[in-house]
């Protein structure tokens, strides 16, 4: 069966988060919807991270097992006019080899949380940022986020339900910039804990506002103490970046009969 990785973009203000749930709308479910509508068949897909609910995403990746080889451009734009009206759009939709797994073949997730650093409300950000009306040092922030950059115990950062079988981490990026009224904070790594970008975030808030120093961050990372985590960030600045996967060598390409991104329809 042709393999495809899709590239998700979404606004996930209202969805119960990327994994199908009882209580609510879903990415994958609304994905798995439009697959259904243009195949026939109930295809599942398996997405490279979990996004919570209110969580965004501008490169989110799948990968879905057709019965039939498609078009590329064409079946990005039928699973898009089937995913209208909703805020969920396949930006891209590739011919991959079977051994390619969303999930298990990442080697790096890239996040950005964004910060509106402000007193008058969010009126075009709404829902797409944490809106902090205290003035924060971003430069503070930034010198006390390279203390959590490496492999660590993060279990100060991890949520208390995380099923992560192990709380150790390599965090590869943990930068803030700042420009005018707007911090944007970017993580890297090849995996996460569940809410550890949100809790490291709402710490470095601390360390911004003055509240902690970059020794008090130090100090909550070393205890491994969930209770010493300084809070967690809402879930309306969290973006889900991109994915980084290995190169494809000469022998895992796609098999040239599989691309046909010059062939007509479908």
């Amino acid at each position: 069966m042709p393999r495809y990785k899709l590239t998700i973009e979404y606004d996930g203000t209202g969805l119960v988060g990327w994994q199908r749930q009882a209580n609510g709308p879903s990415i994958q479910a609304a994905v798995e919807s439009a697959l259904a509508a243009i195949t026939g068949a109930n295809i599942p897909i398996r997405g490279a991270g979990r996004t919570d609910a209110g969580v965004h995403a501008l490169g989110q990746v799948a990968h879905a097992d057709l019965a039939r080889d498609w078009r590329p451009d064409v079946l990005r734009d039928a699973l898009n006019a089937h995913l209208r009206p909703s805020r969920i759009a396949i930006v891209l939709a590739e011919p991959v080899p079977d051994t390619f797994d969303a999930r298990f073949s990442a080697v790096r997730r890239h996040y950005l949380y964004r910060i509106t650093n402000r007193r008058s409300p969010l009126t075009l950000e709404a829902g797409r940022a944490w809106l902090v009306k205290r003035k924060l040092d971003a430069e503070a922030m930034n010198a006390a986020a390279q203390i959590l950059v490496g492999r660590h115990d993060f279990s100060t950062f991890r949520d208390a339900e995380c099923q992560a079988a192990s709380p150790v981490r390599t965090l590869e990026r943990l930068d803030v910039v700042r420009e005018g009224d707007s911090i944007e904070i970017y993580a890297s790594a090849r995996s996460f804990l569940h809410h550890q970008v949100r809790s490291m975030v709402g710490s470095l808030e601390h360390v911004g506002a003055g509240k902690w120093t970059r020794q008090d961050l130090r100090a909550a990372l070393e205890a491994r103490d969930r209770r010493r985590c300084g809070m967690v960030a809402p879930a309306a600045g969290l973006y889900f970046l991109s994915v980084d996967y290995p190169k494809l060598s000469r022998d895992e390409a796609v098999p040239e009969g599989r691309d046909h991104s010059k062939q007509p329809g479908n």
